[in-house]
């Protein structure tokens, strides 16, 4: 029987100290595989905690190179990795903090192309993205897949994050049904509260962490809505839609990328 060594017992201790995790819990995590799309605000906290948790294989893709302005909320990346690209600099920060976790880079965009193959090689899926056409594309990608993921945005003061587990719960689309269009798109023209990428993808490697050790609720049908400068947390019932045009009956067959 496969058992932890003495430095996982020792790293992983608080872990093994939860009745409800325990050893076998922490194997369970440390067999376990997640993808982050994004290595930016939300992907950095998402890669550090999940890494910290033991999550044995982390796959992180973002297509960017590490520039100043980011380091005031993207907190894996460094001074010393400026003009890196941002899947190298998060994988050397992940190795440092945990070094026996794999980590698997993909230096490229996400598309309707690549998609599946991508996500069929990981058990759950982080969208840490910070654009209207990779959520939705993401969305269609993990319901076609059959893939669980849990989804997020920010913007300014404002988070909001969901799971989504296909075919079983609303999926991004039921609530959203499609991107707006690209002029009202204002994710780049806004300010961002430094940290809040940081509460937003914490609570995603928490439902990640949960989802993968079958552990308390999900935050399934909810779409959780924070707004830092009041500190309201607010959960907003999301129903299954049986006629969405993703998920429900007559659901996609094939995935399309959206325009940017």
């Amino acid at each position: 029987m496969i058992t932890l060594n003495q430095n996982q017992k020792e790293r992983y201790l608080r872990h093994i100290m939860l009745e409800d995790v325990d050893e076998k819990g922490q194997l369970k995590l440390l067999n376990s595989s997640v993808l982050i799309i994004g290595a930016g605000g939300l992907g950095s906290p998402n890669a550090m905690y999940l890494a910290a948790a033991g999550i044995g294989r982390i796959g992180i893709l973002d297509f960017d190179i590490v520039e100043i302005s980011n380091l005031q909320r993207q907190i894996i990346h460094t001074t010393k990795t400026i003009g890196s690209p941002k899947v190298q600099s998060a994988k050397t920060t992940i190795n440092a903090l945990n070094p026996e976790i794999k980590v698997e880079t993909y230096f490229e965009k996400f598309t309707s192309l690549n998609a599946l193959k991508l996500l069929n090689e990981y058990d759950f899926i982080i969208d840490a993205t910070d654009n209207f056409s990779a959520k939705f594309l993401i969305n269609d990608a993990c319901i076609l897949a059959n893939k669980p993921y849990s989804h997020a945005g920010i913007l300014k003061y404002r988070g909001q994050t969901m799971t989504i587990i296909p075919h079983k719960s609303a999926c991004f689309a039921c609530a959203f049904d499609t991107p707006p269009p690209i002029e009202l798109n204002p994710i780049f023209r806004a300010g961002l509260f430094g940290v809040l990428p940081g509460l937003i993808g914490s609570i995603q490697a928490t439902e990640a962490i949960k989802y993968l050790l079958n552990l308390g609720i999900l935050l399934t049908n909810k779409l959780l809505s924070v707004d830092a400068k009041t500190m309201d947390f607010r959960k907003i019932t999301i129903s299954k839609n049986p006629q969405c045009r993703v998920c429900g009956k007559d659901g996609i067959k094939e995935l399309i990328d959206y325009p940017q």
